[in-house]
């Protein structure tokens, strides 16, 4: 008997459940569900909305923190060929009423914390047919379990194929309204199996995740991980001491964190009381990690980061492992600051206005061409035609590669700061700043000038117990970096506007301090 091949996730859920039924698949709190109850409960759960009028390729939303529910739900999308649509349960009410109306969804899933949003907005969701409710149950809703229980346990009649759309999940918006990426099943796959190798994924690994699942990020890091029948450890949210506990406890050997939450976890004062020796990778993304930090970094956990770089609309990745600890060779450390070379399968451009590629060494836009993009936006053709333009995904970054292919991240477009003529990189500013000894944070805007157009503008979290005053700083900024780049002016916070990817949030940033 041969096996078939493994073309969509519905297929690789069964899979794993025969192969490896008994092993943990997903570990949240104090419940586990091994290979086997997985693809059983996402089978019943396919089968439980197909009877609630859900057909291939009808959309499901769900709003909800990380919980086991949630990733039923995807479960139950990979298996039967159903869309996922994902709400960032962060967002106000009317952000949350257009992702939903966008989505379109027949069912929407959601935990029972945000049942009176939800009623709030039900008159104005004219296409959910059914609301499910996870923890309670308001008496215009359904019960979750009681959904689950009234499936069958051999799923739906309509399977997943690789034609099919499997998410539908928004981004940040960073620079505008959400966007819809339609993430299709071939490509998530393509995803999968890229990270699957570029971390060496493998049954005996221990994934622990806590970034949200709305976004792409622990998503297709837990897809990597199981298209090798890995185990995923869930945490609802990210709490430092948590983190340590569980590397501790559960023997976890990757994990997954964004820069600022490794910042967090090194400057905790219980970061000595843990065994994290079982340790074999930290990956990083959603933002560029501020060179002390990663050597500080280093110093503690040794030679186990990984940098991803990648998008909703293309997480096929670029990669660098830092296997050298600073005080290396002049090359190691510059590849301190870099977000890696590209996997065998991705391509990655760099390109001037007028779409010529750059000179070695020459800023311009990251284009990312791979197997794993986007299909495009959902609902919005000309925000898609502008960013798939001749096959290549347009990242709205900035960077550089050097002659060995070294991708070096030097801003957004949309956060460079044209100051007299002269275009400054926000981030050259904030590594230059991160520098000094009394800064945790720090974020760059740019802010109307009368003179120069615009002027640099730093946001400031000094570490506990230290002081600077912002002269002080700016002194220390025009040590490394050209004068006209040093800020004009510096704003100290308790703390800095980040989205749930991690990411600062500067278009927040910019409304509370961006005025002259």
């Amino acid at each position: 008997m041969h096996s078939p091949p493994i073309l969509t996730f519905g297929d690789m859920i069964e899979n794993n459940a025969q192969k490896f039924g008994d092993q943990t698949a997903f570990a949240f709190e104090d419940r586990k569900l091994s290979h086997a109850a997985f693809a059983t409960r996402a089978r019943r759960l396919a089968d439980a909305f197909y009877r609630l009028g859900v057909r291939r390729q009808d959309r499901v939303s769900i709003l909800a923190m990380n919980c086991m529910e949630f990733l039923e739900v995807y479960g139950a999308g990979e298996w039967a060929g159903f869309i996922t649509a994902t709400v960032n349960f962060r967002l106000a009410a009317p952000e949350i009423a257009f992702i939903v109306n966008d989505a379109s969804p027949k069912v929407l899933v959601f935990e029972a914390q945000y049942a009176d949003t939800v009623e709030r907005l039900r008159p104005i969701l004219s296409s959910v047919e059914h609301y499910v409710c996870i923890g309670g149950k308001p008496d215009w809703a359904e019960a979750y379990e009681a959904v689950m229980e009234s499936g069958d346990p051999r799923g739906p009649p309509c399977r997943s194929r690789e034609e099919d759309l499997a998410y539908l999940i928004y981004t940040s918006g960073t620079t505008g309204r959400p966007k819809g990426c339609m993430l299709g099943m071939r490509e998530e796959v393509c995803a999968a199996q890229i990270l699957g190798s570029d971390m060496r994924c493998s049954a005996a690994e221990r994934f622990l995740l806590m970034m949200p699942f709305f976004h792409i990020g622990a998503k297709i890091l837990q897809l990597a991980q199981h298209w090798r029948a890995g185990t995923c450890i869930v945490h609802r949210a990210f709490d430092p001491e948590s983190i340590l506990k569980t590397i501790a406890a559960e023997r976890v050997t990757i994990t997954h964190m964004a820069p600022t939450m490794i910042q967090s976890v090194i400057e905790h004062p219980a970061i000595g009381r843990y065994d994290v020796s079982s340790l074999e990778m930290i990956v990083y993304a959603a933002a560029p990690m501020p060179t002390p930090v990663l050597r500080r970094g280093l110093e503690i956990f040794g030679r186990v980061f990984q940098q991803q770089y990648g998008q909703t609309e293309g997480p096929g990745t670029t990669l660098l492992r830092h296997q050298h600890l600073p005080g290396g060779t002049a090359r190691e450390r510059a590849w301190l600051g870099s977000v890696g070379q590209a996997s065998p399968t991705v391509r990655v451009r760099i390109v001037d206005e007028q779409g010529v590629d750059c000179q070695t060494g020459a800023p311009g836009e990251i284009l990312v061409q791979s197997g794993a993009m986007m299909r495009g936006y959902w609902n919005n053709s000309d925000a898609t035609i502008q960013t798939l333009r001749d096959g290549w995904v347009h990242t709205g970054d900035v960077g550089k590669l050097d002659d060995e292919g070294f991708l070096y991240l030097v801003d957004r477009k949309k956060d460079m700061i044209i100051s007299g003529g002269e275009n400054i990189y926000s981030r050259e500013v904030e590594e230059a700043l991160v520098q000094h000894a009394a800064v945790s944070e720090v974020a760059v805007i740019g802010v109307p000038d009368a003179k120069w157009g615009e002027s640099v503008r730093a946001v400031v979290v000094l570490r506990q117990g230290h002081f600077v005053e912002g002269g002080a700083l700016i002194e220390h900024a025009r040590q490394l970096i050209a004068s006209y780049k040093k800020p004009k002016s510096v704003v100290f916070v308790a703390e800095l506007a980040k989205l749930p990817s991690g990411k600062v949030n500067k278009v927040e940033l910019r409304r509370l301090y961006g005025k002259e």
